[in-house]
């Protein structure tokens, strides 16, 4: 028979080599004669914590410490309290190993762990650096002090530490992890993407780095990196929700978002209760034209949050505007503010959304913004100096102009930007772009070499993006996006720029003290309106927007009525537009016009829910479903085909079109509009007034019905017009883009010059 210490050293073989079975049957054999045989007792306890039995494990290594007080039972009983999260016990324990054994460097190393995890990080410094005075070189504890010095804000020093690590042990992937967390952390991009893929490639199977590394690579623009690395940390954590999760978010983030929807769904299946989960797929689901389905998850996430999240609220508000409801939705909006006035997109969800309410107050939508703009001033530290005001009176350059947008890009901002890019003269004007996207498209690729540079700055926070604009020398920084998505609006307030100017993207007051400068026209700011504004109007001579033709040449279509036998109304503009008054005064038009449709495209249309919501909307006024016509996105050809199928455009109010007017004037399809009380709803005049088609402009409601009747009864009249209407716009102002280019940089530089005589005298 073989003695106990035969059975213990097999039982030990069998146990390193991973074969638990053999082993534990050796050690329960030893128990059985000896059952306070304290290795055994101890082995056994190990064990069972390796294959998940940690109650059972720690019991019996308490047992083995009964009966032995060894400082190496004490160190690994405070292993697995530690790995059962147990922290308070684990410090216990590994201060008991080391008053027993005071220079067990192992111990001492794990006691700083243990303490880091308590959020006794200062302890934990003293714990890991009397390690490596036991034992110098010791990379693990070099690792976990870098690891406490983070928790402490040491961020330099964390990384000396974690560089102490990996020359000691070149391969520990667990440094490189951490050190490349801890430059990213200090901005250093570059290093940090360097540390994390030495991190990967020596040791593929770490799923954290991998999401790590996507992370990265989703915040400096490389979406297609960031999907790549989060699907491995997928495919490393499958059981993980937080990993679909993310990889949802790269998706997304990508346009890919039929793909993220699944990894949403995923998430929620192993987890339910995982509160961004259901919020992220409540945005997918609203981007493919579902808010109906979106609603539940977005009222569920908040529920989930316990109505925390400023987002949260942001997103449940833009959901219920896609459904019709402005009002609900700005309800939302205010309550995101609420919870945190100081969170930059609350306001701008406030801002905007007041663009669709019928109740809207000039007073009202000042004071919101001048409140967003002094929380932004608050949080900022604005420059006072500028190296161009150094330059010698800018003798012999152009000025410096920064362009800051996330729409640079298929967008009416880039459709309209795009034609004066190519006209600004160089000697004059030299654009430099500060994208915020996170995704781009073939006109970004066009219109990228048209500036003198290009910065891709979603990663840099607002001080970091003011920084490098200062430091980039900018004389004059334009806002392309006003309160819309993936703004930058809270920057301004650091004024990088010694003149900041609010064009083309939005069409109200940003608020913001430090934007000098909101460029416009006599049409959307007519004189008296000046008072709705915190910035100074600059008017150009015709209008504040120029318009690049679409590279389709779709033909226009002859007047659809002369071959229908009925007259078509058509409006392709967002179905937010659509408000209860807006769909009471069409009805009134189509039971005055006998037999005419209404035709609308838009993308929420392909949601089943809202196309039978809108032919309920319609009944209530008693316009049947049969003279509807009601149709779903579409691709840009089939899109410039509808305008061949309606013979009058029907502007909405308050907001009306902008892009999808011009485009159905430059089809052959003239548009009726309103005059407006403000730059948005003066949108429509400025569209039809450039063209030289005043007489489409109505004073109110009923001159609107009156104006839309005759139109439908005078279809030879209408034809005429249509026939000519392309050349009209094509030869107008609006599509006017070296005409424009020059009234641009001449008004840029006027700015300049007075801006810089008040900043100097």
């Amino acid at each position: 028979m073989q003695d106990t210490a035969q059975l213990l050293n097999a039982a030990l073989e069998h146990h390193q080599a991973g074969r638990l079975a053999d082993a534990k049957a050796l050690y329960s054999r030893i128990l059985a004669k000896q059952p306070k045989h304290p290795d055994a007792l101890h082995f056994m306890g190990l064990l069972a914590c390796q294959i998940g039995q940690s109650e059972a494990g720690i019991t019996l290594m308490r047992e083995s410490i009964a009966a032995h007080a060894s400082p190496i039972y004490y160190n690994n009983l405070g292993n697995a309290l530690r790995d059962a999260r147990k922290l308070d016990d684990a410090v216990i324990a590994y201060r008991r190993a080391v008053e027993l054994k005071p220079d067990y460097a192992d111990a001492h190393n794990n006691l700083g762990n243990a303490l880091r995890e308590t959020g006794e990080a200062a302890a934990a410094v003293t714990s890991c650096a009397r390690a490596l005075e036991l034992k110098p070189g010791y990379a693990e504890a070099y690792n976990n002090l870098g690891n406490a010095l983070k928790d402490m804000g040491e961020l330099d020093a964390a990384i000396l530490s974690y560089g102490k690590a990996i020359a000691a042990k070149p391969a520990f992937a667990e440094a490189h992890l951490n050190l490349g967390i801890a430059m990213q952390a200090k901005g250093h991009g570059d290093a940090a993407l360097e540390c994390l893929r030495d991190c990967v490639a020596l040791a593929p199977q770490l799923a954290v780095a991998h999401d790590k590394l996507a992370g990265i690579l989703m915040h400096r623009g490389d979406i297609a990196g960031a999907i790549e690395s989060y699907r491995r940390a997928v495919e490393l954590m499958p059981d993980s929700a937080q990993s679909h999760n993310t990889l949802g978010n790269a998706l997304n983030g990508a346009g890919r978002v039929p793909e993220a929807v699944p990894c949403y769904e995923r998430a929620i299946a192993l987890d339910p209760i995982l509160a961004d989960a259901h919020h992220n797929l409540a945005n997918a689901l609203r981007r493919l034209g579902a808010p109906e389905r979106a609603l539940g998850h977005a009222r569920r996430a908040i529920e989930l949050r316990g109505g925390d999240s400023p987002s949260f609220h942001n997103n449940l508000g833009t959901i219920l505007a896609d459904l019709g409801e402005p009002d609900a939705a700005l309800v939302c909006y205010r309550d995101a503010l609420a919870l945190n006035p100081d969170f930059g997109e609350s306001h701008t969800c406030v801002l905007f959304g007041q663009s669709y309410v019928s109740d809207w107050s000039a007073s009202t939508h000042l004071a919101d913004a001048r409140y967003f703009g002094e929380k932004m001033t608050a949080r900022a530290t604005p420059y006072t100096q500028w190296p161009a005001l150094t330059d010698a009176g800018r003798a012999g350059r152009p000025l410096r102009v920064g362009f800051v947008s996330a729409d640079l890009r298929k967008h009416p901002v880039g459709y309209f930007f795009e034609s004066v890019l190519a006209q600004l003269d160089r000697a004059r004007i030299e654009p430099i772009a500060y994208s915020n996207a996170v995704h781009s498209d073939e006109l970004t690729a066009r219109i990228k070499p048209r500036f003198a540079l290009w910065r891709h700055v979603a990663e840099l926070d607002d001080a970091a993006l003011a920084e490098r604009i200062h430091e980039d020398r900018i004389d004059v920084l334009v806002d392309l996006s006003g309160h819309t998505g993936r703004n930058r609006l809270p920057m301004f307030a650091w004024r990088p720029a010694p003149v900041q100017v609010s064009w083309l993207g939005y069409f109200a007051t940003t608020g913001l003290a430090e934007i000098d400068y909101l460029l416009a026209d006599p049409h959307v700011v007519p004189p008296g309106e000046e008072g709705q504004y915190t910035e100074r109007i600059w008017r150009l001579p015709d209008s504040y927007l120029c318009f690049t033709l679409p590279t389709e040449r779709a033909a226009v279509a002859p007047l659809p009525a002369l071959t229908n036998g009925y007259f078509t109304f058509g409006c392709l503009n967002n179905h937010k537009k659509l408000n209860d008054g807006v769909l009471a005064v069409w009805s009134r038009i189509l039971h005055a016009v006998p037999r005419s449709r209404l035709l609308l495209k838009n993308h929420q249309l392909g949601e089943p829910s809202i196309l039978r919501e809108t032919v309920a909307r319609f009944a209530t006024h008693g316009i049947d479903e049969t003279r509807l016509l009601l149709e779903g996105p579409s691709g840009r050809e089939q899109y410039f085909a509808t305008y061949g199928r309606v013979d009058l455009a029907l502007d909405p109010f308050p907001y009306p079109g902008g892009t999808t007017s011009v485009e159905g004037l430059w089809m052959g399809v003239p548009v009726l509009t309103r005059h407006g009380d403000r730059f948005l709803s003066h949108l429509g005049e400025l569209v039809v007034k450039t063209v030289g088609l005043h007489e489409w402009i109505a004073a109110d409601t009923e001159d609107y019905v009156a104006r839309a009747i005759a139109a439908a009864s005078d279809l030879p009249a209408l034809a005429v017009l249509r026939a000519g209407l392309r050349e009209r716009v094509e030869r107008s102002p609006l599509a006017d883009a070296s005409r424009y280019a020059g009234h641009w940089m001449t008004a840029i530089e006027q700015m300049w010059q007075t801006k810089i005589k008040e900043i100097t005298q």
